[in-house]
């Protein structure tokens, strides 16, 4: 007998997936859940005004459009991916074609939480937020889940979907623009910190087709000794920092220089910008 996850997720690989908006974070989605091998490209279709940026898409077997509302009608699941000042305008246009005991919808948009997509819809939907980051390409997203109203069943339908291209967490509605800061926007922060890597190894001699790589692994290298074995950043850190040694000296002198507290004033600014992003477009109008 088949477990309820294989059930769920046979349930799934049945259904039409429809991403609104294929911009970067839209084909990224797109991608990886096809690399995934959970998904096929013939069962996700994804919208763009200006279709033609998606051909490369329709020739890897997606289904391309610009009509959101047909999209809408021939889908099941549907994962909106516009910039937060678009979304009023797409939601206007596609409820219609919503059909409560159909769909379900999944927002990635910023700073918008599930109530005001189902105000704005003016239907009883469930509605599921995911945050996702552009990982995701390579099935190594860190995606955050949530929904006040949706229910157990969509979130854990929403966790499947996400969990095919990375890890997964459902937390809190409320904790929702806090994880955008840390996560989504926190992949931005980590890559320059790889750049500033890299810059530094060629001050120190080497080669930028060498150094790129090199902090790139060592970066993943530090990452997974906290994902295996799961102790704080400072125990692993102790193991490498000997009296006297040149990994303290370093460390020390990028503390004097406010590494630590540049990131953690970044990753606020960014919680703060994302939480305005939505209710900035919102008072102009």
């Amino acid at each position: 007998m088949s477990s309820l996850g294989e059930e769920s997720m046979n349930d799934l690989i049945n259904m039409k997936l429809a991403i609104i908006g294929g911009g970067n974070i839209g084909q990224a989605i797109a991608k990886g859940l096809v690399a995934s091998k959970k998904f096929s490209a013939q069962q996700i279709i994804i919208t763009r005004r200006k279709v033609h940026l998606l051909e490369p898409l329709a020739q890897q077997g997606f289904q391309i459009q610009t009509n959101n509302r047909t999209a809408v009608n021939n889908a099941d699941i549907l994962i909106i991916t516009v910039q937060p000042q678009q979304l009023k305008s797409i939601l206007q246009e596609i409820h219609s074609e919503i059909h409560p005991e159909k769909h379900l919808i999944i927002s990635v948009v910023s700073g918008v939480n599930s109530q005001e997509i189902i105000n704005l819809l003016g239907i009883k939907v469930p509605v599921v937020r995911a945050m996702p980051t552009i990982a995701i390409t390579v099935l190594e997203s860190m995606t955050c889940i949530a929904s006040d109203d949706a229910g157990q069943e969509c979130l854990e339908r929403t966790k499947m979907i996400f969990d095919a291209v990375g890890k997964t967490m459902i937390i809190d509605e409320e904790q929702m623009i806090p994880a955008t800061a840390l996560c989504a926007c926190g992949i931005a922060f980590f890559l320059r910190a790889m750049r500033a890597a890299s810059q530094g190894g060629i001050e120190i001699g080497f080669h930028s087709y060498e150094a790129l790589p090199m902090a790139a692994q060592t970066a993943r290298g530090a990452a997974s000794l906290l994902l295996s074995f799961g102790n704080h950043p400072e125990m692993e850190i102790d193991k490498v920092t000997t009296p006297e040694g040149c990994t303290i000296s370093g460390l020390n002198e990028m503390e004097h220089q406010g590494f630590s507290s540049a990131m953690i004033k970044g990753i606020i600014t960014s919680s703060e910008k994302a939480a305005k992003l939505y209710r900035k477009n919102d008072a102009k109008e």
